[in-house]
């Protein structure tokens, strides 16, 4: 049974996108030591916490792989950038097919309440202004891809931050005709930033677009958040590391883009 809910959670064609990205382990410049863990077993493991939301203590044996172990490794490969090369990884696969959808983008933002103070929190200001972080999210057509913060801040880094995808046909690209967004991302300053990227603005304005309006393209990025609540462990922040909270949102994008390319077989 656990042989078959490793597979479930790591299959073979997510592991051959991974195994080529996983670092090397470094010798010891003595010498000697144990023999290093299984990376599958490890990146499984990770894969379940994600999944199951269970703390780090919790996480079953029967994964062939201690605590102590995977949590070292977790973070290890968080400070080598490895989720968001897995991510870019199956970017390129999903671009590679065409199920990129390039003319138009959409970006939202969502509030996640925090269990300890850290980095990259703060008070909440429609949340009694409890501690939390705000997850902001940029998506393509199809839904691909500190607490206060307002939403408008973020998009300017949120396009720049999309990496270059391999297309089916013709260099790799990197942006979007169309940017879609509801009216907290409106400004006359952030407009012509996007048209001086070559991006059209498509963002709310007040008291001239309705949210009918728009809505039929922003809908989209709802249906992410709500992939992404699918993942226990992002539903309410345990983390106190503001770079190991980002990495099992990068490696739940991961997976949810790896999921479309599942459905598309």
């Amino acid at each position: 049974m656990v042989d078959a809910l490793s597979r479930r959670l790591v299959p073979d064609e997510l592991w051959e996108l991974v195994e080529p990205l996983i670092p090397e382990v470094r010798e010891r410049p003595q010498g000697g030591g144990r023999a290093p863990a299984d990376a599958r077993m490890v990146f499984t493991a990770t894969v379940y916490v994600l999944t199951s939301g269970c703390a780090w203590p919790w996480l079953p044996p029967s994964f062939g792989v201690t605590v102590p172990t995977a949590h070292r490794w977790f973070v290890r490969w968080t400070e080598e950038g490895l989720w968001a090369r897995i991510h870019h990884a199956v970017l390129d696969e999903l671009g590679g097919q065409g199920l990129i959808d390039w003319p138009r983008a959409v970006v939202d933002a969502a509030h996640v309440r925090a269990k300890k103070r850290g980095p990259m929190t703060g008070p909440s200001p429609v949340d009694r202004g409890k501690p939390g972080s705000k997850l902001h999210v940029l998506s393509d057509a199809t839904g691909i891809s500190a607490g206060n913060t307002a939403d408008g801040e973020a998009m300017i880094p949120l396009v720049n931050a999309i990496p270059p995808i391999r297309s089916r046909r013709g260099p790799r690209r990197r942006k979007p005709a169309k940017l879609h967004g509801d009216k907290a991302y409106n400004s006359r300053e952030r407009r012509r930033w996007s048209r001086d990227k070559g991006i059209r603005p498509r963002l709310a304005r007040k008291d001239i677009e309705s949210k009918e309006r728009l809505g039929r393209h922003r809908w989209v990025i709802e249906r992410s958040m709500a992939w992404f609540t699918g993942y226990r462990r992002l539903t309410l922040r345990y983390e106190r590391r503001a770079d190991t909270f980002k990495a099992f949102h990068a490696l739940a994008a991961a997976l949810v883009c790896f999921k479309r390319l599942q459905n598309t077989k």
